[in-house]
């Protein structure tokens, strides 16, 4: 099987790559921007008649694209996410190839949902922010498409390589930087929110498995358990050997001196006292109110991908279509984030 694979350099890429690369089956062709790449081509600005040639010459029998851009204003998002999209639908559309489409959504798309519940396919997306927005318009792109076609929406993904701007490579280097110096009690805000991580190797499992099944529309990729963002602090304090105090800034009356850090609600009116405050380091999350999640309650601090408070997927459909199920569960993950972030200069 030939499999083409677009974004092969990206931070799920190179994972999915490895992976492809594993199965002796597997022909693999990396498409990119980057001088490493088998073939270089831009999706943003390349024209549909220029890729549909090249589909043409190799031929390849699947097509994944984990390509695309997480930052940026509304027009580079989407260029990135979304005309990126369109520019792959139409050359295969052209192609003689017939060759099927793994296109790599996010659990973005569905914008903020109701905490305790689980998000299924069939949720009606409502996407908080421009990148959220983009992606569901590449989504929509590929089911309107008429293509042998399935769009794997992943969510929060963990492990080796996540990006130091992340949270969680955030939350990492602040307390490598807290060891280093000697730092007996590391200051954190933006932790209530609680998201459902799944390790970028089982979301590479799960790319492997939908190219080699014959599945279409959208598959939900993610563990099925929404943790706090505080508990992913403690589990990485652990793992890290870190013996300090994790005082969160933002969390319940009397936390704030808190020898550990606990569950419970996550309120911006206690952080609106902390924030006075000359020693606070940089919260993990962006700490502004999220238009688009309505509470009764106090305004939660959003995690910053327009999802409010609370993700968790529902994950039968990968279970039940593709035989996938994750396997590496989060602390293997964090101390993954811990190894690379204590190796850092």
């Amino acid at each position: 099987m030939r499999v083409l694979l677009i974004g092969a350099n990206g931070y799920l890429g190179r994972f999915v790559a490895d992976r492809l690369l594993a199965d002796p089956a597997v022909q693999l062709t990396a498409l990119g921007r980057g001088d490493d790449a088998d073939v270089r081509f831009d999706l943003a600005t390349g024209s549909p008649g220029a890729l549909t040639r090249f589909l043409d010459a190799v031929h390849p029998g699947v097509v994944v694209n984990c390509a695309g851009a997480t930052r940026g204003g509304a027009r580079e998002l989407t260029r990135h996410n979304t005309v990126a999209v369109a520019t792959v639908c139409e050359a295969l559309r052209r192609s003689g190839c017939g060759a099927r489409l793994v296109q790599i959504g996010c659990s973005s798309e569905y914008g903020p949902s109701q905490p305790g519940s689980s998000t299924a396919e069939d949720a009606v997306p409502r996407p908080g922010g421009p990148y959220g927005v983009s992606k569901l318009a590449a989504t929509e792109l590929v089911l309107g498409s008429g293509l042998d076609a399935v769009v794997l929406r992943v969510f929060s993904p963990v492990g080796p390589g996540t990006p130091a701007g992340s949270p969680l490579g955030r939350l990492a280097e602040a307390m490598r930087r807290a060891m280093q110096s000697g730092d007996g009690e590391l200051k954190l805000g933006g932790l209530g929110a609680q998201r459902d991580f799944v390790d970028v190797r089982d979301v590479a499992r799960a790319v492997h498995a939908a190219s080699l099944s014959a599945a279409q529309g959208v598959i939900n990729i993610g563990s099925g358990r929404a943790v706090r963002l505080r508990d992913a602090a403690g589990i990485l304090a652990r793992v890290a050997g870190y013996g300090g105090a994790l005082t969160e800034l933002d969390g319940p009356p009397g936390m704030h001196h808190a020898p550990h850090v606990t569950a419970g609600p996550h309120h911006a009116t206690h952080a609106s006292h902390a924030t006075q405050s000359p020693h606070i380091r940089p919260t993990i999350g962006h700490p502004r109110p999220d238009p688009d999640h309505h509470t009764t309650g106090p305004m939660a601090f959003p995690y910053p991908d327009g999802c409010g408070s609370w993700q968790q997927a529902d994950v039968r459909t990968a279970r039940d279509r593709l035989g996938w199920r994750p396997r590496i569960n989060l602390e293997e993950s964090l101390a993954d984030i811990w190894m690379e972030a204590a190796c850092r200069i």
